[in-house]
């Protein structure tokens, strides 16, 4: 095991620190709402659209970027996506209207964090470690970026105190642009061809579309991607709506983002031991819990904080064992690209519990219905991915299980 980390540790730590700078940055996002409506006049449902786009952008290119990875290596997309995500920083700050915030916010970050983001990064990781060490692997890069998260928050939210939030997003794109000397990090190579095994694009496609765990992997993480982004961008306004001081909702986030690295961490290792598809489904029902728990129970401080904690043990948690999931069912030869379609419903998912949020809020005043659905559509993953069975195809079968 010594050998494997210290052969591959390099490559871990930049997937680590590019997904610790995508991610730690996205994450803070929500903070800008108030500042940039307050402005500009907007309603919520103006920048909630925006970053629901970008969700949505994010989501529709991340298999063609990962397909792009599979094939011709993981370096060149990184850089592209971060150039692509350090400008689109830049044109928010100086975003004044619904349709410059949705071309910069909107299409150009969310295209960058196609190539900066999980489905890319994760499968540098597949490609790298052998499959017992997949998951694991997995959850250490992925908890990295809860580490972002957890760092960058208070940081971002002290950007805005300083600079305005204008100057912070600048701030912001020349740390993202640390992301280009990062991808040196990245050996990553396209798997060699293996005669008479080699799988096209196509049959790739095809053999996924025709495995029913692979649709309930991706139904399950559309839940996932609802809830998180409802939670990202609009929990501190709705704490703030419950009268507690906006450094609660920013210090719950960060406690989101630090209890993730251990929940993620925890998720990677037990999904080496133990059913990755069992693990997801005691995972959506512990939301469900947590989430009614928040809800119904009197609001304070404490029991904000206490949130936040609950839900970062089970944040991005979804991650390694969805993707490891994928790795076990179809090999690591198409793992980006397959992993990005998968993404893609966590993204559909995200698109509509951002946006929801603004709409909902902005005509009746509060968000409890969307707190509510959130509960259901957790009690509804559970269900999806518990008949979800851990067995490679029949392909990788009858090749002795190779990937």
């Amino acid at each position: 095991m010594t050998s494997v980390w210290r052969s591959s540790g390099w490559l871990l730590l930049g997937a680590a620190l590019i997904l610790a700078l995508s991610l730690g940055v996205r994450h803070g996002f929500g903070l800008f709402l108030a500042p940039m409506s307050a402005d500009f006049g907007w309603g919520r449902e103006v920048f909630a659209f925006a970053i629901a786009l970008q969700n949505l952008i994010w989501g529709l290119a991340q298999p063609f970027a990962g397909a792009l990875a599979d094939r011709y290596g993981a370096a060149r997309v990184v850089s592209v996506g971060g150039v692509l995500y350090a400008v689109g920083l830049l044109l928010m700050s100086f975003a004044d209207s619904a349709l410059s915030l949705s071309l910069s916010a909107g299409l150009l970050i969310g295209i960058g964090l196609s190539g900066t983001s999980f489905s890319v990064i994760l499968g540098v990781v597949g490609r790298a470690l052998p499959p017992e060490k997949r998951s694991m692997g997995m959850g250490v890069a992925a908890a990295a970026g809860s580490f972002g998260q957890f760092a960058m928050l208070p940081g971002t939210l002290g950007l805005i105190g300083w600079l305005g939030w204008s100057a912070a997003l600048l701030a912001l794109g020349l740390l993202v642009a640390l992301i280009l000397p990062l991808v040196l990090m990245l050996k990553d190579r396209p798997l060699p061809t293996v005669k008479g095994h080699d799988q096209s694009l196509v049959e790739a496609l095809r053999e996924a579309a025709g495995h029913s765990g692979f649709w309930l992997l991706a139904l399950g993480f559309f839940v996932c991607g609802f809830q998180v982004v409802f939670i990202g961008v609009h929990l501190p306004s709705y704490l703030v709506d419950q009268h507690l001081e906006p450094m609660v909702g920013t210090t719950v986030l960060a406690l989101v983002g630090l209890f993730n690295i251990f929940g993620t961490y925890i998720a990677g290792w037990l999904g080496g031991r133990m059913s990755k598809p069992r693990l997801l489904t005691a995972l959506y029902l512990l939301r469900a819990v947590v989430i009614t728990l928040f809800v119904w129970l009197p609001l304070s401080v404490t029991s904000a904080y206490l949130f936040g904690i609950a839900m970062g043990l089970l944040w991005l948690s979804t991650v390694p064992l969805t993707n490891g999931t994928v790795a076990t069912l179809f090999g690591v030869r198409n793992l980006s690209m397959l992993g990005g379609i998968v993404f893609l419903f966590h993204q559909l998912g995200a698109f509509l519990g951002g946006w929801l949020g603004g709409v909902v809020y902005d005509h009746t005043g509060s968000y409890q219905l969307v707190w509510q659905l959130s509960i259901l559509l957790s009690l509804l993953a559970a269900a999806l991915n518990w008949p979800v069975r851990e067995r490679p195809v029949a392909r990788l079968q009858a090749q002795g299980g190779l990937a």
